[in-house]
């Protein structure tokens, strides 16, 4: 209202009855002070010119686009010519496959790099004037639209930089050096160009850009490694083997070669300091010989990390500059509104004096607003990052155990480790599923924890330090009979309970004092009710912190058990986990290896089908002599029994992947009509 009046008197000449109120006029309207204006803050948007860089985005991708087109159809027409050699002609050439997600070995670093550029990507284009770079100056009713086009067009942009990896060639890693390079020039020249930009804050659009330009720059590096690695023999021999060959060989020697811990099995008593060091170490990945994490778990891990930091970024830059120009705009005039509506106490509110010393007390008030906003934030951001770790450690527990065929220690009940259509979906999904709830866990945990931090800060810290009491004190203090009523009540029944109700003997436990028990429980029934409300905020608060803080973990449910399949988390990583079990279970890839190495008339000379037992081999650095024929069948039948026993989910694809009539080094005998 007193913005709408003073546009009025501005606008028109005053009467003649308000000719002599000038000083009252300037006095009541905050805006008209007599103090010197303070000078506007390099920090508004606004005093910002916008900057066009050399390279603008629009030319970059104009450029781009198209070589990267005739790069995924070169990478193309060279594998139909490798894998099909004279009828590669034949047909239209297929898209290249971006990364086999099923395979524990390979470029994880490369593909993960590639898919922290792509959510980059979107990050940036969700808060971008122009989201689509192709179209410029796009009005705010289409704006929507391209932003749905540009959720395709930047996964069908960066598709080269990471297929050129799995075609495993020369000339493809000669690319990806070319594409990453021209990509990571780029990208350095316009924010060294342009380091400055009006959107939100000055260096937002620099600083959100760092996570792109570190992939880039670990793509730059890694494309050139591999081009020099493919002129040794080396990467000959290794582009000839299986993929994954190596990991499935140590991950089976690894469980072979375990041996059962000798000594006492009576249970040694922990100390306190033990158990705080075992609790923190399951915060705390640790890679273990013979275990790789699977690829869509790197990417999800990837891209969740680099989801807490734009979130932060964008929390961070959007609030606290905020907050330190309206303590730097503070004047006096605002201060005494503040001290008349009781927000910041004075010595005289009804007679505003010199202020000096409220207005100094606003800005204490707004300094530790600031603390406790990013004090909160930088907590978010570590807590985040421990329950991410803590995701790692739980999936490795749990993948081992479905190795083994403990379905009881991950699922509450029996489940059935084969494909579905609804796990398929679930697989597909869960890195973005993982991102996502990452960066709303992050949402969550801020706005909890601040008003937190707020509410104990100007509740608690600011008045016992400045010595005032505050409502909260007052009503301690008057309430403290009712507070050591309640406290009182529940150590006495507490006493009750262990020394009147229970009868203890050396094996047994028994209830005694039943009648007196019942006097009590009636007598105390309105207190407890009291006591009930305590305990349900109680409940409420602690519920609140648990479910925030494990928002990102989608290994746990934040369901109880019978509805947890209500949560679509912890619903989308048991179907995850169905897949890779099923699919990528490392004894059963073993063992396929070893059934296509005899197969195989290549072979390595002196290969026989009874040193070949499932596995055995990898046991057996040193040959036998053939005498020993017999003796080695027999060892390899007790291991074979023994990795079936730890692996029953094998059983059921053994019939079908022992088709050699030479497995075991015995004859199959033909099926009966």
């Amino acid at each position: 209202m007193a913005a709408n009046t003073s546009g009025g008197m501005h606008d028109a000449p005053l009467d003649n009855g308000f000719a002599g109120t000038d000083d009252l006029v300037s006095d009541w309207y905050i805006y008209e002070t007599m103090e010197p204006a303070v000078p506007q803050d390099d920090m508004f948007p606004t005093a910002i010119p916008d900057c066009d860089p050399t390279i603008s985005p629009r030319l970059y991708h104009i450029c781009m686009a198209p070589i990267s087109l005739a790069v995924l159809m070169g990478l193309s027409l060279l594998v139909k010519r490798r894998r099909l050699h004279l009828s590669f002609w034949n047909g239209v050439p297929g898209l290249l496959s971006p990364a086999n997600f099923l395979e524990e070995e390979g470029n994880q670093g490369l593909v993960a790099a590639v898919f922290g550029i792509l959510f980059s990507s979107l990050c940036v284009l969700v808060l971008d004037r122009d989201p689509l770079p192709l179209i410029a100056h796009s009005s705010q009713s289409s704006r929507e639209y391209w932003k749905i086009l540009a959720l395709l067009y930047y996964p069908a942009f960066y598709y080269p930089l990471i297929a050129c990896a799995t075609v495993r060639h020369r000339v493809s890693y000669l690319l990806g050096c070319l594409l990453s390079w021209c990509h990571c020039v780029v990208h350095i020249w316009q924010k060294v160009d342009c380091p400055q930009s009006p959107k939100i804050y000055r260096y937002y659009s620099t600083l959100s850009y760092i996570p792109i330009i570190i992939c880039l720059v670990l793509l730059s590096l890694w494309y050139p490694a591999l081009f020099i690695r493919s002129f040794t023999r080396e990467e000959e021999t290794l582009d000839k083997e299986v993929t994954g060959r190596g990991y499935y060989k140590k991950y089976l020697k690894a469980v072979l070669s375990k041996r059962p811990r000798k000594g006492s099995s009576t249970k040694i008593e922990e100390s306190l300091l033990s158990k705080v060091q075992m609790y923190l170490r399951s915060y705390i990945y640790a890679p273990e010989e013979g275990f790789r994490i699977p690829l869509k778990l790197v990417l999800s891990i990837t891209t969740s990390v680099i989801a807490v930091y734009q979130v932060a970024l964008l929390l961070l830059v959007a609030v606290v500059p905020t907050i330190q120009i309206v303590r730097a705009g503070m004047t006096k005039d605002i201060v005494v509104l503040l001290v008349q509506f009781g927000l910041v106490p004075s010595e005289s509110p009804a007679i505003p004096g010199d202020m000096e010393k409220e207005l100094n007390t606003i800005k204490y008030y707004l300094w530790s607003l600031e603390v406790c906003y990013i004090c909160s934030l930088v907590l978010c951001c570590l807590l985040t990052c421990a329950m991410l770790l803590r995701t790692l450690v739980m999936h490795r527990n749990n993948l081992k155990a479905l190795y083994q065929g403990a379905v009881l220690d991950v699922f509450y009940k029996a489940h059935i480790l084969r494909p579905s259509r609804q796990a398929i979906v679930c697989w597909m999904s869960f890195a973005g599923f993982q991102t996502a709830f990452a960066c709303l866990g992050l949402l969550i945990q801020q706005v909890i924890f601040f008003i937190c931090s707020v509410g104990f800060t100007f509740l608690f810290v600011i008045p016992l330090q400045s010595g005032t009491n505050t409502h909260l004190f007052k009503i301690i203090q008057n309430m403290w009979p009712f507070w050591l009523t309640l406290v009182v009540a529940v150590i006495m029944q507490n006493l009750a309970a262990h020394y009147q109700f229970l009868e203890q003997h050396p094996l047994r436990k028994e209830l005694t004092n039943r009648r007196a028990l019942c006097i009590v429980t009636y007598l105390l029934f309105p207190i407890n009710v009291l006591v009930g409300v305590l305990a349900g905020v109680w409940r409420m608060v602690i519920s609140g912190l648990y479910n925030s803080v494990h928002f990102c973990q989608l290994d746990i449910s934040l369901l109880n058990r019978g509805v947890e399949t209500f949560d679509p988390g912890y619903h989308t990583y048991c179907h995850y986990l169905k897949i890779e079990v099923s699919q990528s279970h490392p004894v059963m890839k073993a063992f396929c290896l070893l059934l296509l190495q005899l197969a195989r008339p290549e072979g390595p000379l002196g290969l026989q089908a009874s040193n070949v037992e499932e596995g055995i081999q990898l046991m057996q650095p040193k040959k036998a002599p053939p005498s020993r024929a017999r003796f080695k069948q027999s060892r390899a039948r007790w291991w074979l029994a023994y990795t079936l026993l730890n692996n029953p989910s094998l059983t059921a694809c053994r019939k079908t992947a022992l088709s050699d009539p030479m497995a075991n080094g015995t004859q199959l005998s033909p099926p009966k009509p």
